[in-house]
């Protein structure tokens, strides 16, 4: 009876585990890209971005500090989602859900690395920087990695994931429908804003308040059913 209640309870913990994961990551992205946004607009000229920057080097900083945690946390949501899949994963569609997540994670440091390199040059040479017009690349490559290449990545997560769910009925139908239908959005849309990157996150924080009430409820019924076990013996 006890290994069965203490693996019942491992059950449970990983669900939960990844529903903090993903709540934290969300949060945290979320508030790194609303910064990021903020101070380093995409219709700015190189000469104002400069100036803007001279006023906004703390904002930027914060925004790229929280990158790397968001990233870890996102790692570990991939990580136990997959544990949550058990057996019924399938290889095939595991395999692009993974490579994409990974991928998403790589441009989404690449970008946010392209945003700290465009700081520190200025904090360095400030005008040789906003003369030279690295302000005005840099901006460019960082906004193209992140609103053409990683918001693809995360598109293809979503409909992978939604499909293994589909497959192993882990998730119900209405996550997978709506996981379809934002996935697709951000897969075709030709010209998407950096606003339009927050619903990633924003589908990330749903499925993962999800999980975590779901985890709930199954500890809860899995504590009566113990106590109620040791009551009739």
């Amino acid at each position: 009876m006890k290994q069965q209640v203490t693996l019942a309870r491992q059950a449970l913990r990983t669900p939960r585990a990844a529903a903090i994961a993903g709540i934290i990551f969300a949060v945290l992205i979320t508030i790194s890209m609303v910064l990021m946004r903020l101070a380093l607009p995409e219709e700015l000229s190189g000469t104002d971005t400069a100036a803007w920057l001279q006023g906004n080097t703390t904002t930027i900083t914060l925004a790229l500090t929280l990158v790397p945690f968001a990233g870890i946390a996102f790692l570990w949501f991939i990580g136990v989602v997959r544990d949550r899949l058990g057996t019924k994963e399938d290889q095939f569609f595991s395999t692009v859900f993974l490579g994409s997540g990974l991928l998403f994670l790589a441009m989404m440091f690449a970008s946010a690395a392209i945003a700290g390199g465009i700081l520190e040059g200025y904090a360095i040479e400030p005008d040789t920087l906003a003369s030279s017009g690295v302000i005005t690349f840099g901006r460019a490559v960082m906004y193209t990695i992140a609103t053409v290449y990683s918001v693809r990545m995360a598109a293809v997560f979503m409909i992978a994931l939604a499909t293994i769910w589909m497959r192993t009925r882990v998730m119900p139908r209405l996550f997978v429908f709506l996981s379809y239908a934002l996935a697709l959005v951000l897969l075709v849309s030709s010209n998407i804003t950096a606003w339009l990157m927050l619903a990633f996150p924003a589908w990330v924080f749903v499925i993962s308040i999800f999980i975590l009430i779901a985890s709930l409820r199954g500890e809860h019924a899995t504590a009566e059913g113990v106590l109620g076990s040791h009551e009739s013996s």
